[in-house]
């Protein structure tokens, strides 16, 4: 290995796995995080724009059950990794991100990101987490591909993903009912050599 390519590794061996400039990937807090994030569920425009599961608001109480659950399935499934995404600068909760229903015969997964108050949305937090994410994905956990379902009704997040190399696979149409109108489902789809060759050319960009 030539003394540039030692020096590329090397440079590549010394980036943060977790941290980013505007935000980190980091543990769950059950008792800070679970009265944040039971606020997020009272805004009906973020949980209809997370998933296709009917909104309803939830207590801290049930929010910190749900982090019990997900701990329980990182450690006895050994199919998911969940993050918390929080600011740099002053450590605040700002959404979540994560890995799951890894097939590791396979090597796939599924990926999901939100980003919780209104006010977070656009700052670019959304699209570090997910940059830091598929490092992980790819780099970490030797994942060969990963999928997105993404509500059609959901513009920004469509936008992140494309941006992100990921490309529309399937699209299930007029799946999902909001507000009495119906939207399509959209599966996205990002493969290791895709990502790898988008990752070169930022790192070597061509002048």
């Amino acid at each position: 290995m030539d003394t540039q390519a030692k020096k590329e590794v090397n440079m590549d061996f010394q980036r943060s796995l977790f941290d980013g400039d505007l935000v980190c990937l980091a543990p769950i807090d059950p008792e800070n995080d679970a009265e944040v994030e039971a606020g997020w569920t009272h805004n009906a425009e973020y949980l209809r724009m997370l998933g296709i599961e009917p909104a309803r608001p939830l207590s801290a109480y049930q929010i910190k059950q749900k982090y019990e659950n997900i701990e329980k399935k990182m450690e006895e499934h050994k199919n998911m990794f969940y993050f918390n995404i929080r600011k740099r600068e002053d450590d605040r909760l700002v959404g979540f991100t994560k890995i799951f229903w890894v097939a590791w015969t396979h090597g796939s997964a599924f990926v999901q990101l939100g980003i919780g108050a209104p006010e977070d949305r656009g700052l670019g937090y959304g699209n570090e987490a997910l940059q830091l994410l598929l490092r992980y994905a790819f780099e970490e956990l030797n994942l060969f591909r990963l999928t997105a379902l993404v509500p059609g009704c959901n513009q920004p997040a469509i936008g992140l993903f494309e941006k992100s190399g990921f490309k529309e696979e399937v699209r299930r149409r007029q799946a999902l009912n909001r507000n009495c109108q119906r939207f399509d489902i959209i599966d996205f789809g990002l493969l290791v050599d895709e990502w790898r060759s988008r990752e070169d050319q930022q790192l070597n960009p061509v002048v």
